[in-house]
């Protein structure tokens, strides 16, 4: 039986956990490198039977070996290449129990020098990725008897977003966004499936040279690669992918909706919120303002 947990489900509202994992299929896209490897690695020692999938072929080759997964191919940002991926793990394990949804890019600038190939690059890979694999993967956990959970990466700029992340947010915020009504929706059907969404802080991955994958056809480009890891930011506290990947497990065990992988970052959320309470009370006080004058310019 999957135990509940109060930090799972629609703000608050419990929802199932997978808290045995042993035996059952995973897949992880961008799992040849970074958080993906990380999250693959700690579902290898779970005991479970893992496909990593990955646009760069050599790395993805070269992690399979290396953790005991499967390695398939995968272009997230081609929804009939996450289809193939779908029905790739079907034929190898009959079915699938977890997803992460994990491909991503992180390239920065100022949205004044974005380019319309820009969006489209980081909006494919890292929006439409995770909604291709929420489309290709979710029949056929809803189909499992055993049930099944999702894991859709977004940031911690999905939470509150910071200059030069624009684009980057805006793919962030759509996939928080994507796995808070995925689970509300699940959980209203009474589903066997649940979510979360992993919004990592700084971790050491190799994101600051994305753009080694950025497609032909989409030469015009504003952002650029930028290794963080770099910068001397006090405020950066580096984990590394498998540290990551414990939080994906323990958010998949337990039944949490949102995986953090640095709580000690929620002040920069919490100033976000702050903000938007304020303008509520600001309206809320306008408004009343508004009332109250016309009420004493009746007659």
């Amino acid at each position: 039986m999957a135990r509940r947990s109060c930090h799972g489900g629609h703000w608050g509202r419990p929802v199932n956990g997978l808290p045995d994992l042993r035996g059952k299929v995973a897949v992880v896209t961008g799992g040849a490198s970074g958080i993906g490897k990380g999250i693959a690695t700690q579902l290898v020692a779970e005991g479970m039977r893992v496909i990593v999938a990955d646009i760069e072929r050599d790395a993805l080759d070269k992690t399979a070996g290396e953790i005991g997964a499967i390695g398939v191919p995968v272009d997230v940002s081609d929804a009939d290449s996450v289809g193939a991926l779908a029905r790739a793990a079907q034929e190898l394990y009959g079915t699938v129990h977890v997803v992460c949804n994990n491909a991503g890019i992180g390239p920065m600038a100022a949205i004044k020098d974005l380019t319309m190939d820009d969006w489209h690059w980081i909006l494919g890979v890292n929006l439409y990725g995770v909604i291709h694999g929420v489309h290709a993967f979710l029949p056929i956990l809803s189909a499992n008897p055993d049930g099944g959970w999702i894991v859709n990466t977004a940031s911690m700029a999905g939470l509150a977003a910071p200059p030069r992340l624009g684009s980057y947010a805006v793919a962030k915020y759509g996939v928080v966004a994507l796995t808070e009504v995925l689970a509300a929706e699940l959980a209203a059907e009474g589903s066997r499936v649940g979510v979360s969404v992993l919004c990592p802080g700084t971790v050491r991955t190799n994101i600051g040279t994305s753009s080694r994958n950025r497609p032909a056809d989409l030469p015009d480009r504003g952002l650029q690669d930028v290794d963080i890891q770099l910068e001397d930011n006090p405020e950066h506290r580096w984990i590394g992918p498998d540290d990551a990947g414990a939080v994906v497990v323990r958010a998949i065990k337990r039944g949490y909706l949102y995986a953090l992988t640095h709580p000690d970052w929620y002040p920069r959320v919490q100033e976000r919120h702050q903000a938007i309470a304020d303008a509520f009370r600001q309206q809320a006080a306008d408004d009343a303002a508004a009332d109250a004058g016309a009420a004493a310019a009746q007659p």
